[in-house]
């Protein structure tokens, strides 16, 4: 492991410890996945770890690590930690509210589902309201590449958006959303040109769907 590897692993983690210092024992950090795309749903997770079963090597923010080594890390993440959760918000309301509007609802839905009550919460630069006052939350930039937590959820709902779009890839094998799940590729936007959208297609996506004519 590289000087630069172990500088990571510790800034990775430098929030965390300070605040379990302080005592804060159950930090959850939360993050959403396919916000870019224009098909398929958005995707969140939150985690709460276990600091006594805490491993960090090779967890990073999802998009910067392979697809099999997020499976594994994806195993690992939630036979660890003290719980996890996720939701997902289907395109037709990604179509009804605004897309930040839309980041906001998922992520509250996947910290509503978790089972034990964090101390604090940590997001991926998204600023939301929680009914419980007593519950601080903290948005980071990048946050995924600076704490721990919210990269392990970024790995959670990654994997499982994942698996979604190869599930609608075999309903539309058409679109390849098996590779670009769901996101504007060359091939996608070819398929969009011949075949037209899907129900999975976000239609407010305007000014992406009007350069294809």
């Amino acid at each position: 492991m590289d000087f630069k590897e172990v500088q990571r692993l510790q800034n990775i983690c430098i929030y965390e410890d300070y605040l379990h210092s302080c005592g804060f024992n159950l930090i959850a950090g939360v993050d959403e996945v396919g916000r870019g795309a224009i098909a398929g749903p958005i995707v969140a997770a939150a985690v709460i770890l276990d600091r006594t079963k805490i491993f960090i090597e090779d967890i990073n923010d999802s998009k910067k690590i392979t697809s099999g080594k997020r499976k594994k890390l994806f195993k690992k993440i939630i036979s660890s930690c003290i719980c996890w959760s996720w939701a997902k918000l289907s395109p037709g309301l990604i179509d009804r509210f605004s897309l930040g509007v839309a980041n906001r609802l998922v992520i509250k839905k996947a910290l509503k589902n978790l089972k034990v009550k964090p101390d604090i919460i940590f997001t991926d630069a998204i600023k939301i309201n929680m009914k419980n006052p007593d519950i601080e939350i903290m948005p980071f930039v990048n946050g995924d590449e600076i704490s721990v937590s919210i990269a392990a959820a970024s790995i959670i709902a990654k994997v499982i958006r994942d698996k979604i779009m190869l599930k609608y890839s075999r309903i539309y094998p058409d679109y390849d959303f098996e590779y670009n799940k769901g996101y504007g590729t060359k091939k996608h936007k070819t398929a969009l040109k011949i075949f037209g959208s899907t129900e999975i297609h976000r239609l407010s996506f305007k000014n992406f769907f009007i350069n294809l004519i």
